[in-house]
C-alpha cells in the first residue's frame, strides 16, 4: 500500500535514545558496585574494558543536557544489577540508589520521560556462580531486584522494560558472551531453553507486581523482533519462514501478552 499522504506523529510521541549500564556508564567497581558477568569475563586484547566505556557515571548531567538540547523526549537506561545489589541479593548500595536517582531526576528536570530497562546483559558475577538463569531461584532473585527498584524509583519511573533482547540472549548467548552454563551441562541447548524459561516466568512475575505496586506504570517486554519473510511462495519456504518467526519472535511476545508458550 502506499501512503500519499502521512498522519503527523502526535505530540506526546516519545523521541529518544537507548542505552544500557554496562555500555556506557564505566566505573564498572567505584562506589560499591559489585562485578557483573560482563566485568568478570576476558576481554579481547586491544578492545577496551568497562572501566570507562562513555564515562555516563560521572558525565550524566553534561549527557543528559546535551539530550535535551537535541529535543529527546524520552531517554531508555538500563539499571546495573550490581550497582545497586552488589552481590545479586542481600544488601542494597544506597550509592548505587543515588546515582540513578540523579539519572532519573535530571531526565525530569528537562521533561524527558526516563524509561527503564530492567536487566541488560550483566547478571551479577557472584549469581553466576550459584548458577545464573539455569538456577530456579534465579526467578526469586529477579523479584527482589525488581522490588528494589520499584521501591526507590516507582515514584516517578512510569514506563519499565523488564529484559533486554532476551530472544538474543537465548538465540546467541554463547556469541555475545552472557552464556553460563552449569558445569557438567551435557545438553547445551535444552539447558538454554530452561534458563529461557527461568527468565519469563521471572518477567511474568516482575510485571505482576509491577502492576501491584505501581498501578499507574507500564510493563513490557523489549525482545529483538525482526519479522521473517519466506524465500520463495513455496510451501516449504512459507513454513520454514513461519517456524522461525515461532523460534525468533512469537515465543517471547505470546508467552509476555498471552502467558502460553507458542
Amino acid at each position: 500500500m502506499l501512503h500519499k499522504k502521512l498522519k503527523a506523529f502526535p505530540q506526546d510521541f516519545l523521541w529518544g535514545a537507548s542505552t544500557s549500564a554496562y555500555q556506557v556508564e564505566g566505573a564498572n567497581l567505584e562506589d560499591g558496585k559489585g562485578p557483573s558477568c560482563q566485568d568478570v569475563k576476558e576481554v579481547p586484547e586491544g578492545t577496551s574494558d568497562l572501566t570507562v566505556c562513555a564515562d555516563q557515571y560521572h558525565r550524566y548531567k553534561e549527557d543528559i543536557a546535551l539530550m535535551a538540547e537535541m529535543g529527546f523526549k524520552a531517554y531508555r537506561f538500563s539499571i546495573a544489577w550490581t550497582r545497586i545489589l552488589p552481590q545479586g541479593i542481600g544488601e542494597v548500595n544506597p550509592k548505587g540508589i543515588e546515582y540513578y536517582n540523579n539519572v532519573i531526576n535530571e531526565c525530569l528536570k528537562y521533561g524527558i520521560e526516563p524509561i527503564v530497562t530492567m536487566f541488560h546483559f550483566d547478571m551479577p558475577a557472584a549469581l553466576d556462580e550459584k548458577g545464573s538463569w539455569s538456577n530456579r531461584e534465579s526467578v526469586d532473585w529477579f523479584l527482589n531486584f525488581a522490588k528494589v527498584m520499584y521501591e526507590n524509583f516507582g515514584d516517578r519511573v512510569k514506563y519499565w522494560l523488564t529484559i533486554n533482547e532476551q530472544n538474543v540472549l537465548t538465540l546467541s548467548g554463547p556469541v555475545i558472551g552472557t552464556l553460563h552454563l552449569p558445569e557438567g551441562c551435557t545438553n547445551e541447548l535444552k539447558e538454554i531453553y530452561q534458563q529461557n524459561h527461568h527468565m519469563l516466568v521471572a518477567q511474568a512475575k516482575a510485571m505482576a507486581l509491577c502492576h501491584e505496586m505501581l498501578p499507574g506504570a507500564k510493563i513490557g517486554p523489549a525482545p529483538n523482533i525482526s519479522l521473517v519473510y519466506p524465500a520463495s511462495c513455496k510451501p516449504e519456504d512459507i513454513l520454514a519462514a513461519q517456524n522461525y518467526n515461532a523460534v525468533r519472535n512469537w515465543l517471547y511476545l505470546d508467552m509476555a501478552v498471552y502467558g502460553v508458550y507458542n
